[in-house]
């Protein structure tokens, strides 16, 4: 489930903090805050909001008391927690850009393979990240630098660019998804102690009395290792297989 952060910001006020209309209070002492202090500490809290509570406990209160300062200094700097959230984003995807060296050339499965792998670092890295809803994102200078890397590394596939946005959105999309489902997974061992393995296991006798019933012919044939996987392994498995697609319909438009 998303926030609805998309809903309750201003478009041109997020866009103008972004692209560098970030200016101080006017007038008074020397400003003890930056907006970048603010966005880190922001990003910093919803860290360890996230792997618990979830992105709907960040609230400018729990910002402004990790900064040590009234909530009312931060509104100084930005209008609320709509464009703040979209300040945060644009501040850890430029985390996880690759530095030009590593630009080298490579063909179109490791470039969309290595953007998954630094997109699902940050998913985990950052737990909040895949909560956001970027439905109507607001680019930034690293989310826009991003995106153009991307692209450019692609263009020589020799699809229309339109082709090339449609996989890159695709694959994002798909690491999102399996993202939330393991970010959901580990909060709910935080939030009640028992592991995975554990769950399961107290289900254990009904779920067999079930399955061997007679009811279920394929659940009880099943092998004995069916359900023994991770999200990693998860992620992976659906990340080469949606290249494998991709790299079919790549084929086909070629042949």
């Amino acid at each position: 489930m998303t926030t609805e952060h998309g809903d309750h910001r201003d478009p041109q006020r997020s866009l103008k903090l972004l692209w560098g209309d970030r200016a101080r209070p006017p007038r008074g002492r020397p400003p003890t805050l930056t907006l970048e202090a603010i966005v880190a500490a922001a990003v910093e809290t919803a860290d360890e909001l996230a792997r618990t509570e979830g992105l709907e406990a960040l609230t400018m209160r729990s910002i402004a008391t990790r900064l040590g300062v009234g909530t009312m200094s931060l509104y100084r700097y930005v209008p609320g927690k709509g464009e703040l959230l979209d300040l945060m984003l644009d501040h850890v995807i430029g985390e996880y850009e690759p530095a030009e060296e590593e630009h080298g050339p490579s063909g179109w499965r490791d470039v969309l393979a290595g953007d998954a792998h630094r997109q699902w670092r940050m998913c985990m890295e950052h737990p909040w990240y895949p909560f956001v809803d970027q439905s109507r994102p607001i680019l930034g200078p690293n989310s826009l630098h991003g995106l153009d890397r991307v692209l450019g590394l692609l263009r020589p596939i020799g699809v229309p660019d339109r082709t090339l946005m449609m996989m890159i959105g695709t694959q994002s999309d798909y690491v999102d998804g399996v993202a939330r489902s393991c970010i959901n997974e580990r909060r709910a061992v935080e939030r009640t102690g028992l592991s995975g393995e554990d769950f399961w296991a107290a289900q254990a006798p009904t779920l067999e009395k079930a399955v061997l019933s007679g009811r279920f012919p394929a659940m009880a044939a099943a092998d004995e290792n069916t359900f023994d996987w991770s999200y990693e392994q998860i992620f992976e498995f659906g990340l080469n297989r949606l290249h494998d697609g991709f790299a079919s319909f790549l084929g086909e438009r070629s042949g």
